[in-house]
């Protein structure tokens, strides 16, 4: 019932959009329209104005609704729009063996076109060959990219289902996370005193040292078994003569324990503020939480009904634990049993990014299966 020749077709056309991160409107258009050719009631009012005020040429997120003809739950598929850079001006080429991939001057796509394709196609299916399904809500985001900044500004109130499933991971069909990190950023500004290097550095504050030695102090990568502390850009100073007065810092801390990553970056504060106040300068923290960390048990209906969906698709089966964030943690945070499933892409945020056709073809068949397997609502 899959159809290859669809697949590859909806995967080109998704793939040409300009869709970079915030600047989405195109493709959003597209399969909003798409999803209506499908028969599904669809809704892009869904979004906070301030999202859209701040992001004009961004597209709203995406909610189809297509009703159910079964007593089973309500079941979400969600996918992202946008892609990383660089992405515009994207050739996708498929060769004979079926493996799909770019020029090499910019990323494919596929993270996360491989999802939506997968998704449009198992619809694609249901549609023409009548199929029982329950209630079947898509959520197509916007901005995922930028730690799910388009998630954020959902409302989250149009969702109904109570299990979902994200599409947006890479490796072997089958493979799903069951458990991804809480990410916070931050932004420190060291202060110091400038002074003439030459004639009077005693009189000066050299911003520099501090944070060398602060840094000094702070373990980096994987600190723990469950939490990695990374430190990725340092910039400041006037002059190569003159003692440093400012210089700004900007990091990450990811855990699988959302009250860890807090203190992870309350611990990194604290050893920027005592080496600032011995050198007689101070800081300036700002901190982002992005998302919150989630774990899933096997026992979970959502993880429950993912097994059960590759056995009967002869899909082997394989759950893991990830340390990349996706509207999943979004989901999960909001009481919504989630799990992020492989769709068919590989290399994703490098120009070496790629696919294949068989994948996302394993891909549509096993979304299509979760879409169609009764399961009695619990009254």
């Amino acid at each position: 019932m899959i159809r290859e020749d669809r697949i590859k077709s909806n995967f080109i056309r998704l793939a040409h959009f300009d869709s970079e991160t915030f600047h989405e409107k195109e493709i959003g258009k597209f399969l909003t329209e798409k999803l209506k050719d499908l028969g599904l009631e669809v809704r892009t009012d869904t979004t906070n104005e301030e999202f859209l005020k701040k992001h004009p040429d961004s597209h709203p997120n995406i909610y189809g609704f297509l009703k159910g003809n079964t007593k089973s739950e309500s079941i979400l598929f969600s996918s992202h729009m946008d892609t990383v850079a660089p992405g515009k001006n994207k050739k996708v080429i498929i060769d004979e063996s079926g493996s799909i991939h770019s020029k090499g001057d910019t990323v494919l796509g596929a993270d996360d076109i491989s999802g939506i394709t997968a998704i449009l196609e198992a619809l694609n299916v249901i549609k023409e060959e009548k199929l029982l399904h329950p209630d079947i809500e898509v959520l197509i985001t916007s901005s995922e990219e930028a730690f799910c900044e388009g998630s954020k500004f959902l409302k989250e109130e149009i969702l109904k289902s109570k299990k979902a499933y994200v599409l947006d991971l890479s490796g072997p069909i089958g493979r799903a996370a069951v458990s991804a990190p809480a990410i916070i950023s931050f932004e420190i500004e060291v202060e110091g005193l400038a002074a003439h290097a030459g004639f009077e550095p005693e009189k000066g504050i050299n911003a520099l040292n501090i944070a060398v030695s602060a840094l000094a102090k702070i373990p980096t990568g994987k600190v723990e078994a469950d939490t990695t502390v990374n430190v990725g850009t340092i910039e400041g100073g006037t002059g190569k003569n003159i003692v440093p007065e400012k210089i700004r810092l900007t990091g990450e801390v990811r855990s699988l324990q959302t009250e860890k990553s807090n203190r992870k970056v309350e611990e990194i504060e604290e050893i920027f503020k005592a080496e600032a106040l011995k050198a007689g300068g101070k800081i300036k923290i700002t901190k982002t939480e992005h998302i919150k960390a989630f774990r899933r048990k096997e026992t979970d209906a959502v993880v429950h009904s993912f097994l059960r969906a590759c056995q009967k698709t002869r899909i082997h089966s394989q759950l893991i634990t990830t340390f990349g964030g996706s509207d999943a943690n979004r989901l999960n945070e909001w009481g919504i049993q989630t799990i992020v499933s492989a769709c068919g892409m590989e290399d994703v945020h490098t120009t070496r990014e790629h696919s294949h056709v068989n994948e996302i073809k394993k891909a549509a068949e096993l979304v299509l299966k979760l879409m169609t397997v009764q399961e009695v609502k619990n009254d």
